[in-house]
């Protein structure tokens, strides 16, 4: 079997960690060339991963690292850099596949120009096609690589789509585990601080993608990304509450069919499936028993307590920079009401006045106009939150 050339984004996050395991499940240096790792502030456990998986090169996004990285690969054949630089060093190593699992904007422009260079990118950020869905998908098809999502949802929407069927689809529905305050009302909703809006009933996820989960705004990101990744007309993209996260997510047909995938809350799953993609690997991940289901419930999803889904519906209605104003909006509002500066509700009511205020503005020409729109839009939900 041929060894890929594959580069992992943000290896020191969740996504980064567990697509190293299925890495080795998958046979390890056997099956994969790692290129690069990269990751930020935390250099000794990047440092760690790149000398025992054998990485060419270790990127520190933070160039005040990039001494402490540099000691700490001392000794091994592990390229230290840093910096965008680094980063775009890395995007351009001949890769096969780059895992894109970097936090935020930072993840923007070096898998753009992953992208550009030909990779296959197994997708696990969201902001890329939320401010920057077109500029993307038109890099994929410039490149030649495939565009893979390792978000749960998308994965299994990608896993049912029949393109070949693409006239006799209606609908591609994304299941939502409806977080920690499912059942709680509006009046209990103002009133929650983030340590309890991080608890998620069935994910083990990192302190922001929680929060962002309990508001449901992680959901609306998904609608955003699911239009864009699979040319969706925003009518065709719907949300259902799904307690149990068994569904992942389902699309519909015109003759009444719906096409679903199972299975247990296990992130490595979809990352297997991106990396062996088109095959289906062998992973050590629970088995789903059936007879230990007593039931799937459904529900239709509030958007009075849960705002941020319309917010989306709004944000691709009017296309343009919306999704990245929608995104740079909430980012500064989901760090105000993680420092205890504004409410839970309130992270909704400051996103949608600065998409509203800032509605006018055009199409982006480049990477730069998403960028710029970002920083406007943080500026403006800052002033909001001071004020």
């Amino acid at each position: 079997m041929n060894t890929r050339r594959i580069a992992i984004f943000g290896a020191t996050g969740s996504i980064g960690v567990n697509t190293l395991d299925v890495i080795e499940q998958l046979g390890g240096r056997d099956a994969f060339e790692i290129t690069a790792l990269t990751g930020n502030a935390n250099v000794d456990a990047l440092a760690r991963k790149a000398i025992d998986h054998g990485a060419k090169m270790a990127v520190t996004a933070d160039e005040t690292r990039y001494a402490a990285l540099k000691e700490a690969l001392s000794g091994s054949p592990v390229m230290p850099a840093a910096g965008e630089s680094g980063l775009s060093e890395a995007a351009q190593m001949n890769n096969d596949m780059v895992m894109a699992a970097i936090v935020g904007t930072a993840g923007l422009k070096p898998t753009l120009e992953a992208a550009r260079a030909g990779a296959d990118i197994a997708l696990a950020n969201k902001e890329c096609l939320v401010s920057a869905g077109p500029l993307f998908m038109d890099a994929i098809a410039a490149g030649g690589g495939k565009m893979i999502p390792v978000d749960s949802e998308h994965s299994a929407v990608f896993q049912v789509f029949e393109e070949n069927q693409r006239r006799a689809l209606e609908r591609v529905i994304i299941t939502a585990s409806g977080g920690p305050f499912r059942t709680k009302s509006l009046e209990e909703m103002r009133h929650v601080d983030a340590a309890t809006a991080r608890a998620h009933p069935n994910w083990s996820m990192g302190l922001k993608i929680s929060i962002d989960s309990a508001s449901m705004f992680n959901k609306a990101l998904e609608m955003i990304e699911a239009m864009h990744l699979f040319t969706l007309r925003p009518d065709q993209v719907e949300v259902i509450v799904h307690p149990q996260s068994i569904i992942h997510s389902m699309v519909g047909y015109a003759d009444g069919s719906v096409l679903a995938q199972l299975g247990t809350p296990d992130m490595r799953t979809a990352i297997g499936y991106a990396l062996a993609y088109p095959g289906r690997p062998a992973l050590s991940v629970e088995r789903l028993d059936f007879a230990k289901l007593s039931r799937l419930d459904f529900e239709a999803p509030d958007e009075t307590r849960f705002p941020a889904l319309r917010l989306a519906r709004v944000a691709m209605d009017r296309g343009r920079l919306q999704g990245a104003v929608l995104n740079g909006a909430k980012e500064v509002a989901l760090e105000a009401f993680i420092a205890g500066r504004c409410g839970f509700l309130e992270m909704a009511d400051i996103t949608e006045k600065v998409m509203d205020d800032l509605s006018h503005l055009p199409a982006a020409n480049g990477i730069d106009d998403i960028f710029a729109a970002d920083r406007e839009a943080r500026r403006q939900a800052a002033a909001l939150v001071t004020g």
